[in-house]
């Protein structure tokens, strides 16, 4: 039993340390379930990072109650899997082990069989390990921390990094007399399949190296459940920049289900697209 609560330790510590190198998109995996707000997004990833890592070494040695705590958050997490499932929103980044990890059944499987092992834990027979067992099981543990130290370390470094590069950040430019009117419809909304809430048209140029630098950005929001994203290119696409008069690239008209414009407006970072659809978003709620 000493090993596998080793194991299952290393399991939650691998966990807390994939969430934390994720950074960005861990946090805006959380989207995946229902949950728009960013400050809710980042309070909730922090929340799950902290007490997987602090479960880890607790159910590791043995602490009283410790595998119990582990089997019920693994059970949240399954159940809120599950729910995600349920709704349809299946092959969505779920975050379990960082911004790649996917909802679907095999990670519902995945994580219940992981509280299940844990739930087990008291009720399986004290078994004593060889001091040679424990010396390695011991040492192959402190490996794996050392290792987890150094990643986190380069994680924090990144993400203190990320926000010193938003310290004091300009919303996106909208301009009344640039773009489409606020409030108005647009035919535009012809050219999606109305899969999502919002729809996000994204002007861009062939020339444009603004654009080729936010390419990662608009693959990340692509990804949100929330957003259906397309891109209307200055030369291929130069009736769709007419009809909307679009001033230049990159430029983002967020639209409703029936086709009005809910918020607009010229961008040059993902923040700044965020800030648009939570714009939109806000429109809709109101």
């Amino acid at each position: 039993m000493g090993l596998l609560r080793v194991l299952l330790a290393a399991v939650l510590l691998a966990s807390a340390v994939g969430k934390l190198v994720s950074g960005r998109s861990g946090r805006e995996a959380l989207r995946s379930y229902g949950i728009p707000w960013p400050e809710a997004r980042a309070a909730l990833w922090g929340g799950a990072i902290v007490v997987e890592a602090s479960l880890a070494v607790p159910v590791a040695v043995g602490v009283r109650g410790s595998a119990e705590a582990a089997a019920a958050l693994l059970a949240v997490f399954a159940l809120a899997l599950a729910v995600a499932i349920r709704r349809g929103r299946s092959g969505a980044p779920c975050g379990c082990f960082g911004g790649r990890s996917r909802i679907g059944w095999p990670a519902f499987a995945r994580t219940a069989l992981l509280a299940t092992g844990f739930a087990a834990l008291p009720f399986l027979p004290n078994a004593t390990l060889s001091t040679e067992a424990w010396l390695g099981a011991g040492l192959a543990v402190a490996l794996v921390g050392l290792a987890a130290l150094g990643v986190a370390v380069l994680a924090l470094a990144r993400e203190l990094g990320e926000l010193r590069l938003t310290i004091a950040p300009q919303a996106a430019l909208s301009l009344e007399h640039e773009g489409p009117e606020l409030g108005g419809r647009v035919g535009l909304i012809e050219r999606f399949e109305g899969r999502a809430p919002l729809a996000v048209a994204v002007f861009t140029s062939p020339g444009c190296r603004l654009c080729q630098a936010l390419e990662p950005s608009l693959r990340l929001v692509s990804n949100d459940p929330e957003v259906e994203l397309e891109l209307f290119d200055e030369e291929t696409d130069a009736a769709a920049w007419a009809s909307l008069a679009v001033p230049g690239s990159p430029y983002a008209v967020v639209l409703g289900r029936d086709g009005v414009v809910l918020a607009k407006g010229t961008f040059n970072s993902l923040f700044q697209l965020e800030g648009l659809l939570a714009h939109a978003t806000r429109t809709v709620s109101a």
